[in-house]
């Protein structure tokens, strides 16, 4: 990429910053919560938004009862698509519109989009969905419209650009990228999905969630041998579910920023009454993997663990039934030509060592990765989900990271479509 090129984006981008937050400002100003997940609405304003900019916005409506199956009430997926000359990559960036709700403990009103200026960073953004994932959304954004400028100039550039929005994030994923990927309406040579600007993520933890249902025999209870004590053998998977627990935390991630495995139990309920047998007991187990795992193999070895427990209990039976199945990024072959990019271009930007890690949670990514597809996580805020406050109260983005984190896309993307010299 010539030095040219680079100064006409990042001078486009400074030029900018103002109607880019703006932008930012009416996306975090529309409510997306999910749950409930009526999302539909805020595509809307955001396909209105993308419009003005002059950007052709393809909107695709999931049907309703792929959304009720998704625990949603609406949802529409956006792509915008863009062509620079002929032939070339195409690349993805993709950002979820929907965001949780803001909860308790706010300071700000959550969906008044106000800033402030901090002392130390600058001015800083205030809103639910500001930095998970609104913000990616203005960064990749503005990356498209700095490279269409620049095509506008006679900057030559070979590829095409789409923006992948969707709104099923928060609602596990089931009806956003995969959705668009399944249907074959995108097939993308590589991926760049919504993260953060101080680290480039390769890699990232996978989920699985099951419910088991643990079914017993009711009995009075002046006569318990009569029945069959749920309770008690739930109580033994629960001793074998924790005892593999402890087993998992000896194995460790090769991946900077992912330690081990871990399980939880979220939720147990049962019984009728004190003096009655139990019947039923049922609880959910949240099982995170590291990328060196596979679901299926965890789901195995999991179903594996709770049959053996069972099955010295006389009149108990046993079902296991998959909730969530979110297999983990690793990284793929042709990964290092969005990396390497994207690392160098932001040490030059931030001036701070950027690292190349995984994060312990799992993301649209992994549907990009699913289909072969090299994958990042890279877009705009600060160094972790905690110092952003995402999923919490006061959530926030310094502006700042947003506009250095939007020069570092659009350089690095810029390289991906730089046409061959005397081409």
């Amino acid at each position: 990429m010539s030095a040219a090129l680079a100064t006409l984006l990042t001078q486009y981008l400074d030029q900018q910053q103002e109607h880019q937050t703006d932008f930012l400002r009416e996306l975090v100003r529309a409510p997306s919560d999910n749950p409930p997940g009526n999302c539909a609405s805020h595509g809307q304003r955001l396909q209105a938004l993308l419009a003005s900019l002059g950007l052709a916005v393809e909107a695709f409506s999931v049907p309703a009862e792929e959304v009720r199956a998704n625990s949603m009430i609406s949802a529409t997926n956006l792509i915008v698509r863009h062509a620079f000359g002929s032939g070339g990559p195409v690349v993805a960036l993709n950002a979820h519109g929907d965001a949780v709700p803001p909860g308790l403990g706010w300071r700000r009103d959550p969906y008044a989009a106000r800033i402030e200026d901090d002392p130390e960073h600058g001015p800083v953004m205030y809103g639910r969905g500001v930095a998970v994932s609104k913000s990616d959304i203005a960064a990749y954004t503005w990356v498209l419209l700095a490279l269409r400028e620049a095509e506008r100039q006679g900057a030559r550039l070979r590829g095409r650009i789409e923006l992948h929005f969707t709104y099923d994030e928060e609602a596990r994923g089931e009806i956003g990228p995969k959705w668009l990927l399944a249907r074959e309406l995108t097939c993308p040579d590589y991926a760049i999905c919504a993260g953060f600007s101080y680290a480039v993520t390769n890699a990232h933890n996978g989920c699985l969630q099951v419910e088991i249902n643990v079914r017993g025999k009711q009995a009075h209870a002046a006569m318990p041998a009569s029945g069959a004590d749920a309770l008690e053998a739930a109580n033994r998977i629960l001793s074998a579910l924790y005892a593999y627990r402890d087993r998992l935390c000896t194995r460790h991630s090769a991946s900077p920023g992912i330690d081990t495995p871990s399980l939880i139990v979220g939720t147990i309920r049962g019984g009728i009454n004190t003096n009655v047998v139990p019947d039923l007991v049922t609880f959910r187990v949240d099982r995170r993997m590291i990328p060196e795992e596979a679901g299926e193999d965890a789901e195995g070895e999991l179903r594996r663990i709770v049959e053996q427990a069972v099955a010295p209990c006389r009149g108990v039976s046993v079902s296991v039934r998959r909730l969530l199945l979110a297999n983990p990024l690793a990284p793929l072959p042709g990964v290092e030509r969005l990396c390497e990019p994207l690392a160098r271009h932001a040490r030059d930007i931030f001036q701070t060592d950027i690292p190349l890690q995984g994060v312990p949670l799992f993301t649209d990514a992994r549907h990009y990765a699913a289909r072969g597809i090299p994958t990042v996580l890279y877009g705009a805020g600060p160094r972790s989900m905690l110092e952003a406050r995402g999923h919490n109260s006061d959530e926030n983005l310094r502006l700042n990271d947003l506009y250095r984190a939007s020069k570092v896309l659009a350089l690095s993307v810029a390289e991906l479509l730089a046409a061959p010299a005397g081409s």
